[in-house]
C-alpha cells in the first residue's frame, strides 16, 4: 500500500542560503574567502564549498584542517592554526557574513508560493541554518518583506552540535510539537543538511540548481550552454543522492509537485 502527497507530513524544515534565498549560495563563500584573506590565507571556491551547511565555526575548523589551508596558515601566521584562530576568524566572519547574507537575501523564485501552498495544506514551516542568529537578523527582515516568514528558526550554536547531527531538527520539532520525525520533510542544498535530515529520520529533499553543488547565480546558470548546465546539475544531484536525499529537485519551486507525485510506504 502506498500514500501520496502532502497528507503524510506535518512539517517542512527549510535551509536558507541556496534553498530559500541566495541562489547559488554565494554569500557564505564570499565572506569566508574574505575572512581568511585578512589573515593572509587565500582560499578558492571549491575549498570553501566542501563543508558548506555546517555551523560556521565548524566550517572554519574544517577549512583549517585541510592540509593546504593549514600549511598556508602556518606560513602566513607563524604557527599552526588552533582554537584561538577559529575565534579570531569568527570575529571577522560575523560582520562579513551578516552583510553578505543581507545583500543576497533575495528569495529564490517559487519560495513564497511554496510556503503558502504548504500552509494552505495544513503543514507547519520551519527553518534551520549554519548562520548564527546575528548573521540571520537582516536576512529575516528581508525575507519577511518578500513574503517568507517561517514559523520557527534554529541557528548555529543553538544546539550542542550542528549539522550533520539531527539536533536542530529535534529542537524545531520539540518546540513546534511535531512527531514522529517520519512526518517531517527536510529540504537542503548541501550534503551536510541532507545528512542532518537522514540522521533525524526525516524525508529528505535535495536542491540541486540553486544550491551549493552548482554554486552559480540564477543569471550565470541560465547563461550556460544547455549541455554544460545539464552536466553540472547531474553532478550536484548525484552528490545529494549519495548523501541520502530521498528526492532531488532543481529549485524550491519544484517541491510541491515532487511531493505530490511521490509514493511513500505505509
Amino acid at each position: 500500500m502506498t500514500q501520496h502527497g502532502l497528507g503524510r507530513f506535518d512539517l517542512v524544515i527549510f535551509d536558507w542560503a541556496g534553498t530559500m534565498v541566495d541562489f547559488g549560495c554565494r554569500a557564505p563563500v564570499a565572506a569566508l574567502i574574505e575572512a581568511f584573506a585578512r589573515h593572509g590565507v587565500p582560499l578558492d571556491e571549491p575549498e570553501v564549498r566542501t563543508d558548506m551547511g555546517k555551523a560556521k565555526a565548524d566550517h572554519v575548523r574544517a577549512l583549517l584542517a585541510q592540509p593546504e589551508v593549514s600549511a598556508a596558515w602556518l606560513e602566513a601566521n607563524g604557527a599552526a592554526p588552533g582554537e584561538a584562530d577559529v575565534a579570531a576568524l569568527m570575529d571577522d566572519l560575523g560582520p562579513l557574513m551578516r552583510d553578505a547574507a543581507a545583500e543576497a537575501a533575495e528569495l529564490i523564485p517559487g519560495a513564497a508560493d511554496t510556503v503558502a501552498a504548504l500552509r494552505a495544506a495544513g503543514l507547519k514551516v520551519a527553518s534551520s541554518t549554519g548562520y548564527t542568529r546575528e548573521m540571520m537578523a537582516p536576512v529575516l527582515v528581508r525575507a519577511a518583506a518578500q513574503g517568507y516568514a517561517p514559523d520557527h528558526l534554529v541557528c548555529a550554536n543553538e544546539t550542542p552540535q550542528g549539522r550533520p547531527s539531527p539536533l536542530m531538527i529535534y529542537k524545531a520539532c520539540a518546540e513546534l510539537g511535531v512527531w514522529p520525525l517520519s512526518r517531517v520533510v527536510k529540504v537542503d542544498d548541501a550534503e551536510a543538511g541532507i545528512g542532518e535530515g537522514r540522521a533525524a529520520g526525516c524525508f529528505t529533499v535535495g536542491v540541486s540548481a540553486s544550491g551549493n553543488g552548482v554554486g552559480l547565480s540564477h543569471a550565470a546558470l541560465a547563461a550556460l550552454d544547455p549541455s554544460d548546465r545539464a552536466a553540472r546539475l547531474a553532478i550536484a544531484a548525484a552528490s545529494l543522492r549519495a548523501a541520502g536525499a530521498d528526492l532531488v529537485i532543481e529549485t524550491i519551486a519544484g517541491l510541491i509537485p515532487a511531493l505530490s507525485k511521490a509514493e511513500f510506504p505505509g
